[in-house]
């Protein structure tokens, strides 16, 4: 299941990232978006959501919603 498929407001443990961009992989890792994090999704609008990782709430779009597996 990834991050685009998940409910509003309640609590997930990020189990991977899958993407081959490791720009990418190294930009959520400095978010705190990593292997057994957890993570909610706060709300969701056209071409993203918003998302609370850790202390932080954070707006990402579709395609990096898509890469991560819950």
């Amino acid at each position: 299941m990834t991050l685009l498929e998940a409910e509003e407001g309640r609590e997930y443990i990020v189990k991977g990232i899958a993407t081959d961009d490791d720009e990418l992989e190294a930009f959520l890792f400095s978010l705190g978006c990593y292997s057994g994090e957890p993570i909610t999704v706060v709300s969701r609008m056209r071409g993203g959501c918003v998302v609370s990782i850790k202390d932080g709430r954070y707006n990402i779009d579709t395609d990096l919603a898509k890469a991560i597996s819950i």
